[in-house]
Formats: C-alpha cells, sequence, structure tokens
C-alpha cells in the first residue's frame, strides 16, 4: 500500500519557525511506521532527525506523536493507519530537530524522586531477599522503559503554570522503590513526594495510563502512592 506520512519539520539553526513536509512511501500492512521513517531517510530525506535504537518496543527512545496520541514507532503497525499519518515530535519538550526532543528536563526530574535504593542496614553477604508476593506488588512498574509518552501526553504537564510537576515517569519510579520490601528509605521518600509538585501535582486525568506502550496502570499506582502518604500520616498522628 502506498502509505503518507505528514512530518513535523523544523532545525532551528536554518528554519524561521516550524513547518510539515509531506512524504510517500510502498509500505506492507506489517510494516511499522519507524520502518517507514527509516526508509524515508534512507531513500529520499537523509537529513530527516528522530531518535531510535533497538526497533522493538524496548529502549523507548522512538517515543513521538502519531496522529495525535503519544506513541512508539516503533510498536505502531501500517495496517492500523489510513492513507496518512501525521509524526510530531513528543510535546511539552523543546524541539532539537524535526522529531528530536530535548529530554533533559524530564531525566532531571527523574533523577529528584531519588531513583536508587535507600538502606541503612548493614548488606547482607548474598542479595536482599524477597519474597515473590512482596516483588508482585512492583512488578508492573519496572516495566518503565522511560520514553516520555506519559509525562509528554499528561495535561498537567502540557500547562505551562504547571511546569515544576514531576510528572507521571518519575512518580511511576518512586511507586517502584516506596513499595520495594528491599528498600528502607519510606521516611524520606514520602516525605519527598508529599508536595504540590510530586505526587499530588496528579489530577487524576488518565492520559498517562492510555499511552503507556508497556501498559502500565500508572494512574492507580500514582494513587496507591497517595495512599501511602495518607495512611504513614495518619499513622504518626497515633503514636
Amino acid at each position: 500500500m502506498l502509505l503518507r506520512l505528514k512530518i513535523f519539520r523544523f532545525d532551528p539553526e536554518k528554519d524561521q519557525g516550524p513547518y510539515y513536509q509531506t512524504f510517500e512511501v510502498e509500505a506492507d500492512p506489517m510494516d511499522r511506521l519507524l520502518d517507514c521513517l527509516n526508509r524515508i531517510r534512507w531513500e529520499q530525506d537523509p537529513t530527516l532527525s528522530f531518535r531510535m535504537s533497538c526497533g522493538h518496543g524496548v529502549c523507548g527512545s522512538d517515543g513521538m506523536r502519531i496522529n495525535s496520541i503519544c506513541g512508539l514507532a516503533c510498536q505502531k503497525l501500517v495496517r492500523s493507519y489510513k492513507e496518512e499519518v501525521l509524526i510530531e515530535p513528543l510535546p511539552v519538550f523543546r524541539v532539537i530537530k524535526d522529531l528530536v526532543v530535548d529530554l533533559d528536563s524530564f531525566f532531571e526530574k527523574y533523577f529528584s524522586i531519588r531513583p536508587y535504593f535507600i538502606t541503612k542496614t548493614i548488606p547482607p553477604d548474598t542479595e536482599r531477599k524477597q519474597f515473590p508476593e512482596q516483588h508482585q506488588q512492583f512488578e508492573e512498574a519496572i516495566r518503565c522503559i522511560l520514553c516520555a509518552c506519559c509525562t509528554a501526553s499528561c495535561p498537567v504537564n502540557q500547562n505551562k503554570n504547571t511546569e515544576d510537576y514531576v510528572g507521571p515517569a518519575a512518580l511511576v519510579r518512586a511507586f517502584r522503590y516506596l513499595f520495594d520490601s528491599r528498600d528502607e528509605g519510606e521516611e524520606e521518600r514520602i516525605k519527598l513526594l508529599d508536595e504540590k509538585a510530586m505526587v499530588w501535582g496528579c489530577q487524576t486525568l488518565w492520559k498517562c495510563t492510555e499511552v503507556c506502550p508497556k501498559e502500565i496502570p500508572i494512574t492507580r499506582q500514582i494513587g496507591q502512592i497517595k495512599r501511602r502518604i495518607y495512611e504513614r500520616k495518619n499513622r504518626d498522628k497515633t503514636t
């Protein structure tokens, strides 16, 4: 089939403003949109810029907005679209060139939630053991590949008046450590997360969950963080 891709283009070094360019490629219905983008870059316009790496939904590098919905180009099949597909960079972030965006702010917020184990006891000789049922509490969260699709789709992040909001991707990683039985930093984590720019910035709009390429129940997990904070505060009041 002949597929038409209308692609956002912008090179800040030479363009006065962004514009859209249309390309046509011959594609098999089982081809991925990433295959089509590669074909355009190899055969029609080598200046087209976008990120990619594994091509199998593992690295998360090819996040972009496809027909106004954020997702991974390597997961989207041609057969799911009609004649024309609109391809744009992830919103929220500054465009570096074409479909490549600056993710520095995304990772700064991610690292702000302390995405690592906080331990206070002496390490055991082997590993810190955990029962399977304890692992299941956060098993879904560790599927996150930091593609930024959830953060880019979040209406709170899209609001310029709430730029300090840490975003759903960071909160999913915070959930992963807060509910890990091996972590010993609950007090520090709750104090960190109990802020308007952190967990209370979430307005439960579900957009993050809708677009997550790994089908993580992001909104529910953020709700569980809120509940853990509430329970911890009530426990502290009674002790």
